[in-house]
């Protein structure tokens, strides 16, 4: 698997003249900033689905199930069986012209964006590059990338605007662990989750209005739908369902709707498990259930569209509402590279960059 290329200007850089002869060439002075996001597999098909999900199933950050009991479970039946169903819901939303999923195409753009507008006020001195949690391009691999470009400083940025140790903390795992092999350790800072931040909110309002006018109708409810976790995870003391509600607030009352017309859910549970409430895909159905003819449905959690926003609720849950009776159903993107998308990273990092540059 070839290496994504470094969004920054490359630079032949000498090492410094006081170093005495004969030291290796070694790289320095110069910072780098990297985009951590989930993953997306290589190929629709069987195997490479089967490769991703093992690697995401058996992160113990994604399933904290005692190894004796998920291990016969998810060597012995879900990856025998879940890889195909996977691969075909994948291959609905896949980018053909490129060949991987759209959330790969995004997460390249938001730093190729990223490293030309940080570019202009910091020159070269700032590299920019982007890594998977699972799958490729590998955290590792980009780390000892910036570390080759000279980047003696870098920032990691989970683009994850809830904090949740399935997410965040598993995307900082991978750096960390990288770190334990290295001689020479760079100096590391983490961007804090952004879930109120107000330059957030603003960009996932300003976003939806935008999208909203496009609309030939207008809905009688919108619904806020976030990844779930387990209810267990929340009572082990995970911040991710306060940082959500506090998302759902702060956009709310910067919309200006009422409660029982913008309203919040959580979705792609997974096992027989409880996980957080309400869900989305039986609020959707009940929505139609009570006459609702008109929605519209946001995922503000995810920083790009992939499997979950494109196929799950612009796809299953459209299906469920129009099933049940409703007649205009509206998905409404994420923030994804755009304007509003961009701004938002430009912000994150330019702000935990302060004392760097």
């Amino acid at each position: 698997m070839s290496a994504p290329t470094v969004t920054s200007a490359q630079s032949s850089r000498s090492p410094s003249s006081d170093r005495p002869a004969g030291h290796p060439l070694v790289r320095s002075g110069r910072i780098g900033v990297l985009l951590m996001n989930l993953g997306t597999p290589e190929a629709t098909t069987y195997w490479p689905m089967r490769r991703y999900l093992k690697e995401f199933l058996s992160d113990r950050r994604v399933i904290e199930t005692p190894r004796l009991i998920w291990w016969p479970l998810l060597n012995g039946i879900i990856l025998s069986t879940r890889p195909s169903r996977k691969g075909r819901d994948y291959d609905t939303i896949w980018n053909k012209e490129l060949d991987e999923g759209p959330l790969k195409t995004i997460t390249r753009s938001q730093a190729q964006q990223l490293a030309a507008v940080l570019g202009e006020t910091a020159g070269e001195r700032i590299v920019v590059d982007w890594s998977m949690r699972y799958g490729f391009p590998r955290t590792k691999d980009r780390i000892e990338a910036l570390l080759g470009e000279g980047c003696d400083r870098i920032l990691l940025v989970p683009l994850y605007p809830q904090y949740c140790a399935a997410t965040s903390a598993t995307a900082c795992d991978q750096a960390f662990r990288a770190l334990m092999d290295m001689r020479w350790q760079p100096a590391v800072r983490v961007a804090p989750p952004y879930h109120d931040d107000p330059v957030y909110i603003e960009a996932v309002v300003s976003s939806m209005k935008a999208e909203l006018a496009k609309l030939a109708f207008e809905p009688e409810v919108i619904l806020v739908s976030f990844h779930g976790i387990p209810e267990e995870y929340l009572q082990k003391g995970d911040p991710y369902y306060c940082h959500c509600h506090k998302t759902w607030r702060l956009m709310r009352e910067a919309f200006g709707w009422p409660e029982e017309r913008f309203r919040m859910s959580f979705q792609s549970r997974f096992g027989p498990d409880e996980w957080l409430k309400p869900y989305t895909d039986e609020t959707v159905k009940e929505f139609a259930a009570s006459g609702v003819k008109r929605m519209a449905i946001v995922a503000p959690g995810f920083s790009a569209d992939c499997l979950e926003t494109l196929e799950e609720l612009n796809g299953e849950n459209r299906h469920y509402f129009e099933e049940g009776g409703g007649t205009d159903f509206a998905y409404l993107p994420c923030l994804n590279d755009s304007p509003e998308g961009m701004r938002v990273i430009r912000h994150v990092v330019e702000r935990e960059l302060s004392g760097w540059i």
